[in-house]
């Protein structure tokens, strides 16, 4: 007997079998499914920053410094954003209220707009474009010049030491930040409402608090969280994952706050439509 009539044949290529019939080798990526591989590594960092957030030790001293530093950046230019915000928002709703004579609804229709949609997203693209950019290039910074390679082999979690406090930070300040945003753009509204267009600050009140609930109040706190959360992953995830050096930092840094916009947008789409479902006008 000779040593080739032991030698296996490889799948597919026995006598009667089809090629087609080969089964894919373990690992080898299933064609028409590469654009799902960036999502779902997005997704994996989500799982994996959540269950970290419970791990101990938890920086905390690397969480107060993040949390001041977007906290800094994104005060003031969230109050100087809302205040003409609130007031288009007034002057545009006053306009149409006027002309189908329902001026008394002005009120309710402004400050349910200005606190249900316009301060979480406010709030979500400042601290994407100011604070996430920034936690972006720092993140990418340390993994070109391999920072997080050497934290990895000292045994030290970089999702852990890095990631967790700044995506913490990110939601604290947006809830907190959100508050702010809905307080400031509400007095705008209200301002620009009655001394423009010669609106009834009374009438402006009550059509609110006629309309108004608290489910308002709690799902833009709702968005807030979410929007903040998604930023911070985001920019993590690009300032993780560079391509090409220098260059590639700043590439990173540009997706990262397309990809939050654009995220957000469908967040808030989906969020908005569940909310209307589940919660009933007051007063239905």
């Amino acid at each position: 007997m000779t040593a080739t009539e032991h030698t296996p044949q490889p799948a597919g290529e026995r006598p009667g079998e089809s090629p087609s019939a080969t089964p894919p080798a373990a690992g080898t990526p299933v064609p028409g499914l590469g654009f799902l591989r960036e999502p779902g590594k997005l997704f994996a960092l989500s799982l994996t920053v959540l269950r970290a957030v419970f791990r101990r030790p938890f920086q905390f001293r690397e969480f107060i410094e993040q949390f001041w530093f977007i906290a800094s950046v994104t005060i003031l230019p969230a109050a100087l954003v809302s205040i003409p915000f609130g007031a288009v928002i007034a002057l545009q709703v006053g306009s149409l209220t006027s002309q189908i004579s329902a001026q008394s609804f002005t009120g309710a229709a402004s400050v349910l707009v200005n606190i249900q949609q316009a301060s979480p997203l406010i709030v979500a693209l400042l601290i994407s474009g100011a604070a996430g950019s920034a936690i972006c290039a720092d993140l990418g910074s340390r993994t070109i010049r391999e920072e997080l390679d050497a934290m990895e082999v000292m045994g030290v979690s970089p999702v852990q030491r890095l990631v967790v406090p700044r995506v913490l930070a990110t939601v604290c300040v947006a809830v907190l930040l959100n508050g702010m945003v809905s307080v400031v753009g509400t007095l705008g509204g209200y301002f620009f409402n009655v001394v423009l267009q010669d609106g009834t600050p009374g009438a402006y009140l009550a059509s609110f608090s006629a309309l108004a609930q608290l489910p308002d109040l709690y799902i833009s706190e709702i968005k807030a969280l979410v929007f903040g959360f998604i930023a911070g992953i985001v920019a993590s995830y690009r300032g993780l994952n560079p391509r090409g050096g220098p260059k590639g930092v700043g590439d990173a840094v540009n997706q990262s706050v397309v990809i939050t916009f654009l995220l957000l947008f469908f967040v808030n789409m989906v969020l908005t439509g569940i909310y209307l479902q589940l919660v009933p006008p007051k007063g239905a």
